[in-house]
């Protein structure tokens, strides 16, 4: 298998390490971007706005995603007061970042199809494939700090979205109990798998 074929060469690690990279920038970026088009350029002024890598890689967060699995990009501020409807908007932002690793997932998935999937190149895209997949799912959990948490708040009656922010503080314990349990993988592998063989393409290991 290809992508089993880059795991195995000397060149592998920075292929992972750009599809990680390219996966979180736009994801970040999207982040940004759509805060701004909503009304806040608390992004912008910090340069957020952008899609340099050096303005969204948190480097302790790279490093673990390449080495343990699970990482974290830098968060993208917003100032909800600078939005016209800020849970509405809020949610919105949140799902910006998730969707755009999916769209760029469809979009590599129909180059793959259009030009073959036989080669470097091709097993790169894969890579980032794979990746926005796992990028987009897993920041769908809801679970704080996680997008999920906040599209969930976003959508929920203004009686539960307070009862629903009453677990926030404990999110981060929750999130940490499902990676030591390897439960993550267990809810992403499913998920990323389906849609990989959806776009026609195998499995990455």
């Amino acid at each position: 298998m290809l992508i089993s074929y880059l795991f195995n060469n000397p060149l592998v690690f920075v292929l992972i390490a750009v599809a990680l990279i390219i996966s979180i920038t736009i994801h970040e970026f999207s982040h940004a971007l759509a805060s701004h088009l909503l009304g806040d350029s608390t992004a912008k002024s910090m340069g957020r706005l952008s899609l340099n890598p050096k303005a969204h890689l948190d480097p302790m967060g790279t490093l673990l995603l390449l080495f343990a699995g699970i990482g974290w990009g830098k968060p993208v501020p917003f100032n909800p007061l600078n939005l016209r409807n800020p849970r509405r908007d809020s949610a919105i932002i949140a799902f910006s970042g998730p969707l755009s690793n999916f769209v760029l997932a469809i979009l590599i998935s129909l180059t793959l199809r259009v030009f073959g999937s036989g080669g470097m190149v091709a097993g790169f895209l894969h890579l980032v494939v794979f990746y926005n997949l796992i990028l987009c799912f897993f920041n769908l959990i809801p679970i704080n700090p996680l997008d999920g948490f906040k599209v969930v708040a976003g959508l929920l009656p203004q009686e539960l979205f307070y009862q629903w922010m009453q677990f926030a503080p404990y999110g981060s314990y929750i999130l940490l109990f499902l990676v030591l349990t390897r439960t993550i993988g267990k809810i992403l592998d499913p998920i990323v798998g389906f849609f990989l063989r959806i776009f026609g393409l195998p499995g990455p290991f």
